[in-house]
């Protein structure tokens, strides 16, 4: 029989979103650091109530339609943020870069890392879908080098820069990739994304429709609210990174930080449910959705107000992305994960962290 209580709507999960949203539209614009903090927290408060109602949408839905809500309430928060870092304050060429290559290196080595620990911790091993684990990286490794590292080896443009055509057509080819995957992962492949095992003694109980409705029109209610109080939190994040003389690439780290905690708090619960086929859908399909998604919508806004666009990373980078899609490839070519992978996931993000203060 199943449990009257779950079907009812707490009251802090309709009144958090609109608290959020009165705070975002009540909150004046200025560089005060009080009003950093203010927005910070209603920003986090934001975000980790749009998880919980991107949950009971997809457990509503079902796999692999929920993560997929996921992954698109992701990406909506992280075109917000940068679209109002690029829009504030001084233009940033290398913004978008910093971020996509954050989010990359956050969900191949710092998401996975946590995930796979603090799943083997509890469980020793787990298993998950290859076929899945490797469409995933199928897609994303030539996405990130078109990307990524191409711009650097492009002769029309000097730099790290594409030309207009240039960024057109690349915008345009992760925009395909990403929707044949979508088809392959929700149509053609589903069983690819599925767990490959049920988990004893585990009871899923799925939400009425009503409920579903209900979380689906306040999730988009908290990704208003979280939209609004980017806008306020973007010019005080460079601010602040100006004043206290932190690399700028930090930007795209908070930024990618920011964006990706929905993710990661889903995923690392999922982990510890040994769930890892979902950890690894929420946080590849975030990585896929971010260059899919992300990519082409802020070429496009950049080219529409004519803002330069830097989106080739330096070769120190360059060889940390490799490395991590390549250590990707083996731990997600085996269909089952132990405490050795998981710690060497983490000691290439911690890498990553030290190389951008100490290059």
């Amino acid at each position: 029989m199943a449990d009257p209580h779950v079907n009812r709507v707490p009251i802090h999960s309709w009144v958090a979103p609109i608290l959020a949203l009165l705070a975002a539209l009540f909150i004046g614009h200025g560089d005060s650091w009080a009003l950093g903090v203010v927005s910070a927290i209603f920003l986090i408060g934001a975000v980790l109530i749009a998880v919980h109602h991107a949950e009971v949408v997809a457990h509503w839905l079902g796999e692999p339609y929920g993560t997929l809500v996921l992954t698109l309430a992701v990406t909506i928060i992280e075109l917000s943020l940068i679209v109002s870092m690029m829009l504030t304050g001084e233009p940033s060429a290398t913004l978008a870069r910093d971020a996509v290559h954050a989010v990359l290196m956050l969900v191949l080595s710092g998401l996975a890392g946590a995930c796979i620990l603090a799943g083997t911790l509890r469980h020793r091993e787990q298993d998950f879908q290859i076929q899945g684990a490797n469409a995933f990286l199928a897609v994303l490794m030539p996405m990130a080098v078109l990307v990524l590292v191409l711009p650097n080896y492009t002769i029309i443009s000097p730099g790290p820069f594409y030309s207009p055509l240039q960024l057109v057509f690349v915008g345009a080819a992760c925009f395909t990739l990403y929707l044949v995957f979508l088809f392959v992962q929700t149509v053609r492949h589903q069983e690819y994304f599925l767990p490959a095992s049920a988990v004893e003694g585990e009871v899923h109980v799925t939400p009425s429709a009503r409920l579903g409705a209900i979380s689906g029109g306040l999730l988009i209610v908290s990704l208003v609210a979280v939209i609004l109080l980017a806008e306020r939190l973007a010019p005080l994040i460079e601010h602040g990174i100006h004043a206290s003389g932190a690399p700028l690439k930090l930007a795209g780290v908070i930024v990618a930080s920011i964006v990706l905690l929905p993710e990661s708090v889903t995923a690392l619960r999922a982990a510890r449910r040994n769930q890892l086929q979902t950890s690894i859908n929420l946080a590849l399909g975030s990585a896929v959705a971010c260059i899919g998604l992300t990519v082409p919508s802020v070429a496009i806004i950049a080219t529409a107000l004519h803002q330069p666009l830097a989106l080739g990373i330096d070769t120190g980078p360059t060889v940390m992305l490799g490395l991590s899609f390549l250590v990707a490839m083996l731990t997600y070519g085996q269909g089952r994960t132990n405490l050795l992978s998981g710690c060497v996931h983490l000691v290439l993000f911690a890498s990553y962290i030290f190389m951008i203060f100490v290059p």
